[in-house]
């Protein structure tokens, strides 16, 4: 069953992993994408990829930190590919190599956070959510992380702007409810993506110990859920922040 027939998406951080998983997941359901990452390379991967299934695609280069840049990739998408029906906010990332426990940290790093993981998510809907009021439908995805719930030593930045994405889910959400707009957000556990590439063997072993399910997630999980809630069968569900994490969070 394509459950999204004829939909546009647009999904952010798209180049790889989970948005790239996702944007693949959508066009599988039978949806057009507007895609957008910085990485120019592993996007039109994506795109050729998401062609071959069928979508029509809009790949465009961009930095969606930077405010300025996200209002004129938006102004493209509705110029060239029309009304945008699901927003996927999947860009961000924690300070990776520069984390550190939060008495070693500074604000440089806090603030690099904040702006990739959160403020580009505000941003992004800033840029859609006036239409989708106006047509009283759309769906908006936000992806935040279940550090965001249960926190992680040395990502305190991280986890403190994807709780803000939880927060952000749940405030937008009883705002667009009366017009038919809902806005949910996937929570990630550890998903083989490049970011586990940079941990080290025992660390990862000790986390996989922690997982009821005994097992990391693949993208590919984490984009049936956001296939999920972009679609009518998730119709009855607004501000909710669906933990896909093998039981190791349970709410």
């Amino acid at each position: 069953m394509r459950r999204l027939e004829g939909k546009l998406a647009v999904v952010t951080g798209a180049a790889n992993g989970i948005g790239r998983a996702s944007a693949l997941r959508f066009a599988a359901e039978g949806a057009n994408l507007a895609i957008v990452d910085l990485e120019a390379e592993g996007l039109e991967v994506t795109a050729e990829k998401a062609r071959e299934a069928g979508a029509k695609v809009l790949a465009i280069t961009a930095n969606c930190a930077q405010e300025d840049v996200v209002v004129d990739v938006f102004k493209r998408i509705y110029a060239e590919a029309g009304f945008v029906d699901i927003l996927m906010n999947n860009v961000g990332q924690s300070a990776r190599e520069r984390a550190s426990e939060f008495y070693k940290s500074n604000s440089e790093v806090w603030r690099f956070v904040l702006d990739v993981s959160l403020m580009s998510t505000l941003i992004a809907s800033r840029q859609v959510v006036p239409f989708m009021r106006e047509a009283g439908k759309g769906k908006i995805v936000n992806v935040a992380s279940n550090a965001g719930m249960a926190g992680e030593v040395g990502i305190s930045e991280y986890a403190a702007a994807k709780m803000g994405v939880i927060g952000f889910t749940r405030s937008l959400a009883r705002e667009l409810a009366p017009f038919r707009v809902n806005v949910n957000a996937v929570c990630p556990g550890v998903t083989k993506t490049r970011v586990i590439d940079r941990i080290s063997e025992e660390i990862l072993s000790k986390i996989r110990d922690s997982i009821p399910l005994g097992f990391f997630a693949e993208p590919e999980d984490i984009a049936a859920v956001a296939a999920f809630l972009a679609s009518e069968d998730a119709r009855y569900m607004t501000g909710q922040s669906v933990v896909v994490d093998g039981g190791r969070w349970m709410v």
